[in-house]
């Protein structure tokens, strides 16, 4: 487990950047989403729908969980959160801890992140001791306080990210990506 400050977005970070360089893609989709605790209308759906003006609203006692579960061992590299101190303040989350496993009785906490008024996205790299990403079932995201003591806690927006794999197969076959093959590449 470490303890650091991540990167923000005021250096540049930015989910959708990192999908479009083709190495990583978002598979959040595939997951099952549960939390804590949220307000009416401020769920799962408003963290998910990839707007920046919504958001989840936890309602209840710190810490405020967000549970990520996939159906099958999943290969994590980055989770990116996007927070908004100037609009949300004491909703907004200081203190971060990241966990895996493969069910909830086994979670390990892999990263604790410390917030100093965020705005933009966050980027949190997931490593293995290797600084490899990890294969994982679940990810647990635990707000563990907030700023000015706050209590609830809004988050605007998570992506999971994955590194697409076997790129070594796909340069063995980059002789069939020339404009000639493609063109007779689809079946009429």
């Amino acid at each position: 487990m470490s303890q650091k400050s991540p990167n923000t977005s005021n250096d540049g970070v930015s989910p959708t950047k990192a999908e479009r360089s083709g190495n990583v893609r978002e598979v959040g989709s595939q997951a099952i989403w549960s939390l804590s605790s949220c307000k009416p209308g401020f769920g799962i759906d408003q963290l998910r729908d990839d707007r920046e003006d919504t958001y989840w609203q936890s309602d209840g006692q710190l810490p405020h969980l967000i549970n990520i579960q996939f159906q099958r061992k999943t290969t994590i590299s980055d989770i990116y959160i996007y927070t908004d101190y100037k609009l949300d303040e004491s909703y907004t989350p200081s203190r971060i801890s990241v966990r895996v496993g493969t069910h909830f009785n086994d979670l390990q906490e892999i990263e604790v992140i410390m917030l100093t008024e965020p705005t933009g996205w966050v980027h949190i790299p997931i490593k293995d001791i290797r600084e490899k990403p990890i294969r994982v079932f679940m990810i647990q995201i635990a707000v563990t306080s907030n700023h000015q003591n706050g209590r609830d806690t809004h988050m605007r927006q998570i992506k999971i990210h994955s590194p697409i794999e076997d790129q070594g197969l796909l340069d063995n076959f980059s002789r069939f990506a020339t404009v000639d093959f493609q063109k007779h590449a689809t079946i009429r």
